[in-house]
């Protein structure tokens, strides 16, 4: 569904991304694992074209989409769910949903979603109407999900969706990204929780100062011994 090819990115004169080639099957959950600073962020805001491409391709779905702008990107059907969660705090829960669902016209699609997102996150309806800078950071997870999945996206982007967050809530979304794969959305998955990565992930890709070092299923990186005292603390 998503195949990178030979990315290139530039940070002034910090070569971040060094020939960066992936690729994401449909149907599948990928987790992206390395330390901070290897390039996993820059990856997945390049796609988005948030940051500009110096060498390589990006096709999605079949087409190639390496110049697409942001907004575009979005229509293709490929959304980010940001590292910090970026909810808008001065916005009720119900806002902060429809704001992700701005590039649509199906209201009936719409509504849909909206009773598929409180579904999924019960607690996103019992505080429809509060506001989104009161809610607890498990909850702003939640909430950043959900409004993700209100652009109705073919391949959903996480940036580290545990950061910050009590071991029993990370243990709620990762089922929860779980689900959403099943209902048929595909998933890329950047964490620091490499083992949870590893854990939940049909494949799996390991970087390091901006290339890509190893790959494999999750299952094959988690019985790695090399993974195993770099990221498992093993």
């Amino acid at each position: 569904m998503l195949s990178i090819k030979d990315l290139h990115v530039y940070y002034g004169g910090i070569h971040a991304l060094r020939g960066v080639s992936l690729e994401v099957p449909d149907g599948k959950i990928i987790s992206l694992i390395g330390a901070n600073g290897a390039g996993k962020s820059t990856t997945l805001k390049s796609i988005m074209s948030l940051v500009a491409k110096t060498e390589g391709s990006v096709e999605f779905d079949g087409v190639d989409i390496t110049k697409y702008p942001t907004r575009n990107v979005v229509k293709t059907g490929i959304v980010l769910c940001p590292e910090g969660r970026r909810v808008f705090p001065d916005l009720t829960v119900a806002e902060n949903l429809t704001v992700g669902a701005y590039l649509r016209k199906d209201k009936e699609g719409i509504k849909a979603d909206r009773d598929w997102v409180y579904e999924l996150f019960p607690r996103m309806k019992e505080r429809e109407w509060q506001l989104a800078g009161t809610l607890s950071g498990g909850e702003q997870q939640m909430l950043a999900v959900g409004r993700a999945l209100m652009s109705r996206p073919k391949l959903l982007m996480m940036d580290e969706p545990s950061l910050g967050l009590a071991p029993l809530v990370v243990k709620d979304i990762f089922a929860i990204i779980k689900q959403i794969n099943e209902a048929g959305v595909n998933v890329m998955l950047i964490e620091q929780n490499a083992k949870a990565a590893l854990e939940i992930a049909d494949f799996a890709y390991v970087m390091e100062t901006g290339e890509i070092t190893m790959s494999g299923t999750g299952k094959e990186l988690l019985a790695s011994d090399e993974i195993r005292k770099a990221y498992l603390g093993e």
